[in-house]
């Protein structure tokens, strides 16, 4: 969730900054001197930001205060007033986003369950008990790896809609990495798979990158591997295997 910070410094600075705003008559504002274009330059930099942090603001009580405390009056609220209504406006903006949070978190998670469900349904695809799919494309016939095992492989991955977001293919470059040091979906999918296969690995998003996401991957989504295994390396056996 998009975290609100408004600390009494920034919210200070923008409204120093933005009274050229609320004063603003295009017909009568000058830009002659580097003053004036320093104060609109200000202006229009920071009135930008208040404009994203508080929609709401009603720029007449804005200007009243704003007045007054410049001038040094006695204001109409007190600080802690002052205080308490920012802090409760911040609250209800944090609820606001985590609410959208929560209904886009939904929504994705609905569609990645619909397009597995679909996948689930086509000829081929197979499914293990932990809800990983994977259809076998080609059998290769060397041996399958191991979880402490170190693979190499070609591979294309893509979002639920067929945006590709990596390729090794498009890199023309194979890769190398240990098994057990990659999302669950990998990890497993790749134990099923004999060196010289090629298989094609849905993965829900709990044995993906989950509710956080990464990069170009959004939060919740299922993801589509193409995935060919070209080797594989043995692990170290342990020290104390060796005793």
């Amino acid at each position: 969730m998009k975290k609100i910070v408004m600390k009494k410094t920034l919210i200070a600075a923008l409204v120093i900054s933005s009274v050229s705003f609320a004063y603003a008559d295009d017909s009568a504002i000058k830009l002659d001197s580097k003053e004036q274009r320093l104060g609109y330059s200000i202006g229009t930099m920071f009135g930008t930001r208040m404009s994203q942090d508080f929609s709401e603001l009603d720029m007449k009580t804005f200007m009243a205060g704003f007045q007054d405390s410049f001038a040094g009056k006695e204001g109409k609220m007190t600080m802690d007033e002052v205080s308490q209504t920012i802090q409760t406006y911040q609250q209800e903006q944090m609820a606001k986003a985590q609410l959208e949070e929560d209904k886009a978190a939904e929504e994705a998670q609905a569609a990645s369950a619909a397009w597995l469900k679909e996948k689930e349904a086509e000829d081929g695809v197979k499914k293990t008990e932990s809800g990983l799919l994977y259809k076998v494309i080609t059998v290769g016939k060397g041996e399958k790896p191991s979880a402490t095992d170190t693979v190499k492989v070609d591979y294309e991955g893509s979002l639920s809609d067929g945006t590709v977001f990596d390729s090794s293919y498009k890199r023309g470059e194979a890769i190398t990495f240990p098994l057990n040091g990659v999302i669950p979906g990998w990890t497993e999918g790749l134990q099923l798979m004999p060196v010289g296969s090629k298989y094609e690995l849905y993965i829900p998003s709990d044995l993906g990158y989950g509710p956080g996401g990464t990069g170009p991957i959004p939060a919740h989504a299922a993801l589509k591997f193409v995935v060919e295994l070209h080797e594989i390396q043995q692990a170290d056996a342990p020290a104390d295997a060796e005793k």
